[in-house]
């Protein structure tokens, strides 16, 4: 009673802990889920200019692509998919929606007409679109099933929706023509030439130069632009793979040799011995092969050619039951066994027609199966008294298009590539050239002749008992071990100290964007690129990661918020750069002379000739393309000498012998026609650059995927 006492004594007290405990779990999820608006987050996929894009929408269209891909994609790369169509269709639409751009009725039955034009649905007795006809089938679709009809008007949605963006974009094309000024300045371009001596000192004249990070900042901090950059991490990673030691392919190997003799095995039923037959031995292979055998390999016929190059020797000069092996390949252990062997033709050409029945799917056949045999017994009867009526009667009777309009021609088929088990392919290489006989198969009944066999040979029928090589648990426990050790030392240590203490490997991967999935040298790794992007990781975070065939042990080195590229990031493609801009400064302050030929004389480097060069294509002989060359020597005067050049290979000094300008054209109405069309050729991508780099965008399909 004493404790209930005090219990109630401090009521207050608790109602105020519990609330305030409550209290900070809905803190917590507050900022864990982006503040007071985790609704949105949970919902929105990601903004565009302020439009949201529904979670739940986005993943019917990925659900949706993927199912349409067959399986032949990942979750990711269908998320990438539909994000860049998602993007792009909300950027022409906003554009679309500010111009007011509408599709009227004659439009939107133009483009019907065009992407229906053949449907037979939709057009008269001479084989024309006709949209009275047309019209009737919508209203047909409207009263009889609601659910077409609404699949219908999604169809004309997205026919005006694609008819608004072909207009949105001729408005933009038409904007974009180029004028006869430019036409007559590509042409000038392209024609008016000059022709010039040069010196060039080459960048390699100079050793490397320090390059340091405050180079790096100030020059990404100038070209702002070319630097911009999305979030990124680096990591590094050492991979633990699981496969099967020495001793586990000994085991394996042993096993399977076992498998291979007589063995006795005791008899839980009978409580008796039982001898049971070896793989060498045994009658029924398909039995024995699907209780002892990793995999169940098809049966069929090989010439020596088509046998694995290593071992078709053996097993091609084996007999009917014996066995080679085991031997090793393709990450099996293999015991090749030949059932029997038989002469057969790598090639045959036949005719024959096929005859078909009712229930077999062949179009307007109404015959019974019995009128079907017995059409095709009859056809056989006439070609045994003479095998040229085939030519006739497949093109009249038979119900393969391929004989039908091939004069009854199969062709030439080839044993190594066709289906064996197949009840035709059986007929034709099971006899010999001249045999004419009646094939039954689901599809019909097939009137076929061996017109002619080709290089009868012998051939082994093989099939293998296979073990998988694989890591015993034993292997399999050992390397868990080793790669918890490592990851426990690294997280406690250092990370290269401990990779280098066990001799391991470890591979960096830069420059891993949010919405990655592959990493190199493991493939795809989407929970790996996740942890990376998590708030909580930081750099120098290690962590371990199962794979299906092994471990990985990774460790985060750097982030990149977005923004601008950090140093380290744009190291690779600055440094170059830099390194070019100071070797010409050093290069440039060698150049003292005031002719050519005194350079040449001094850097001991040669005078060399260009001539008939253009701006289009200002390639200089000897030095490759070089435009800032090639433009210096346009605008000097002739018998000028320039200042020294920085260009892509070297430091150059030209003196201009001589410029010839293209003769005038009456008209230049074709240079802009051709200058037009190579802009509207870009059009459609760069606009679409151009929309999203204007475009506020928040992703956030990572949080998802």
């Amino acid at each position: 009673m004493a404790v209930l006492s005090k219990i109630r004594e401090k009521t207050v007290f608790l109602i105020v802990i519990i609330a305030l405990a409550l209290f900070s779990f809905v803190l917590m999820d507050l900022f864990s889920n982006g503040g007071f608006s985790s609704d949105k987050s949970q919902n929105v996929i990601a903004t565009i200019n302020g439009e949201d894009v529904s979670r739940e929408q986005f993943a019917m269209q990925v659900e949706n692509y993927q199912r349409n891909s067959r399986g032949n994609i990942t979750t990711t790369q269908a998320v990438n998919q539909v994000w860049d169509a998602t993007l792009r269709n909300t950027l022409m639409k906003e554009q679309i929606d500010a111009l007011g751009i509408e599709v009227g009725n004659d439009q939107l039955n133009n483009a019907i007409k065009q992407q229906f034009a053949g449907n037979p649905n939709f057009t008269n007795e001479a084989g024309i679109f006709d949209i009275n006809k047309m019209r009737e089938y919508v209203a047909n679709l409207k009263a009889s099933s609601p659910q077409a009809y609404q699949q219908w008007v999604m169809l004309e949605d997205n026919i005006a929706e694609q008819v608004k963006v072909e207009t949105y974009l001729s408005l933009v094309k038409a904007g974009i023509d180029a004028t006869l000024a430019e036409g007559k300045s590509a042409y000038q371009l392209a024609n008016n030439t000059v022709n010039f001596k040069y010196v060039t000192l080459p960048y390699s004249q100079v050793a490397d130069v320090e390059v340091t990070k405050e180079d790096i900042k100030a020059y990404i901090n100038k070209h702002k632009e070319e630097f911009k950059s999305e979030a990124a991490t680096d990591i590094q990673y050492v991979y633990f793979e699981e496969k099967a030691s020495l001793e586990d392919e000994n085991a394996i190997k042993a096993e399977i040799k076992k498998l291979l003799e007589k063995r006795v095995v005791y008899n839980q039923v009978s409580k008796m011995n039982d001898t049971l037959q070896g793989f060498a031995n045994v009658a029924d292979n398909e039995a024995f092969l699907a209780e002892f055998s990793d995999t169940q390999p098809s049966v069929r016929y090989f010439f020596k050619k088509d046998l694995p190059a290593e071992q078709a020797d053996q097993i091609f000069a084996l007999e009917a039951g014996q066995t080679y092996g085991p031997y090793k390949a393709n990450g099996f252990y293999n015991v090749a066994k030949v059932v029997r062997t038989k002469q057969v033709a790598d090639s045959v050409k036949a005719n024959g027609m096929l005859i078909s029945y009712k229930g077999t799917g062949a179009a307007e056949v109404n015959r019974t199966k019995e009128e079907a045999k017995n059409l095709a017994d009859s056809l056989l009867t006439e070609i045994k008294t003479n095998s040229a009526k085939i030519a006739t009667l497949a093109t009249t009777l038979s119900d393969d298009p391929t004989t039908k309009n091939g004069n009854g021609e199969l062709g030439w088929l080839q044993y190594a590539q066709v289906n064996q088990s197949s009840p035709v392919i059986e007929f034709l290489f099971d006899n010999a050239q001249g045999k004419v006989g009646v094939v039954e198969t689901p599809a019909g009944f097939y009137v076929l002749e061996i017109a002619e066999a080709k290089n009868i040979q012998r051939a082994v029928e093989v099939t293998m008992l296979q073990k998988k090589i694989e890591p015993s648990e034993e292997t399999s426990n050992a390397l868990f071990t080793e790669t918890t050790k490592f990851e426990i030392a690294a997280k406690q240590g250092n990370y290269n100290e401990e990779v280098k203490k066990a001799s391991y490997e470890a591979k960096p991967v830069k420059g891993i964007k949010n919405m990655q999935e592959n990493i190199p040298g493991l493939g795809s790794q989407r929970a790996l690129v996740q942890w990376t992007f998590e708030e909580k990781t930081k750099a120098g975070d290690i962590k371990r990661f199962d794979l299906p065939t092994g471990y990985v042990v990774a460790q985060v080195t750097a982030k990149y918020p977005k923004g601008l590229m950090q140093v380290e990031e744009a190291s690779a493609k600055v440094t170059p750069i830099i390194q070019r801009e100071k070797k010409a400064e050093i290069l440039k302050n060698k150049i003292t002379a005031g002719t050519l030929a005194e350079i040449a004389k001094n850097q001991n480097v040669s005078v060399q000739t260009a001539n008939a060069v253009n701006m289009k294509n200002p390639m200089i002989a000897g030095a490759g393309n070089e435009p800032e060359v090639v433009g210096a020597a346009f605008a000097l005067a002739e018998g000028s000498l320039s200042k020294p050049i920085a260009g892509k290979t070297g430091v150059f000094v030209v003196e201009t012998t001589a410029k010839k300008e293209a003769p005038a054209l009456p008209s230049y109405k074709q240079m802009a026609a051709q200058e037009s069309q190579a802009r509207m050729m870009q059009v459609n991508r760069e606009l679409y650059e151009a929309l999203k780099a204007k475009a506020e965008i928040s992703d956030n399909r990572a949080n998802f995927y």
